[in-house]
């Protein structure tokens, strides 16, 4: 099967956003509130439009929804390009990584700056639900693309021509 950018960035985040949903399910199931992280992040994404807005939790949750697969959509899009990109120019990678992991330590300090608006929400199980997206994601690429295992080789030894 042939691998387009289009298709693997929808399938990366796809699997990233339905990853990440089923970790705050097992999360709300434990804590005994199901469906309370989807609601709670839609209302606050929809008030962002008006006061009361997210009140209906159904709204809510679909709101959320949506703008979380979404993000993760373009989040995958976005990784999909630098898989391809990385197929003609190896260096590429070593890029990728590093500006990965800077927009990891990015996004866990964020979770904990903002952790006291996010209610029942911990900045923890927020940074291990993208954690869990990342690992999802980039298995799914790396199955879909063998030759990155060599090409990150080559760009780790600063050998492009290899």
């Amino acid at each position: 099967m042939r691998h387009t950018i289009f298709r693997d960035g929808v399938v990366a985040g796809v699997l990233g956003a339905t990853a990440v949903a089923i970790w705050f399910f097992i999360v709300d199931m434990i804590a005994g509130h199901m469906l309370n992280t989807p609601a709670g992040l839609g209302k606050g994404l929809l008030n962002l439009f008006g006061p009361g807005l997210g009140e209906r939790m159904g709204v809510a949750v679909f709101a959320y929804t949506v703008f979380h697969y979404v993000a993760f959509i373009l989040v995958g899009l976005l990784a999909s390009v630098i898989v391809h990109w990385a197929e003609r120019q190896p260096s590429v990678l070593a890029g990728a990584f590093i500006l990965f992991v800077a927009v990891e330590i990015g996004f866990y300090a964020w979770s904990s700056i903002l952790s006291p608006f996010l209610g029942a929400l911990s900045w923890l199980q927020v940074s291990v639900g993208n954690l869990i997206a990342a690992l999802v994601m980039g298995v799914y690429l790396w199955k879909s693309h063998p030759a990155l295992g060599h090409e990150l080789d080559m760009a780790l030894s600063g050998d492009d021509a290899g």
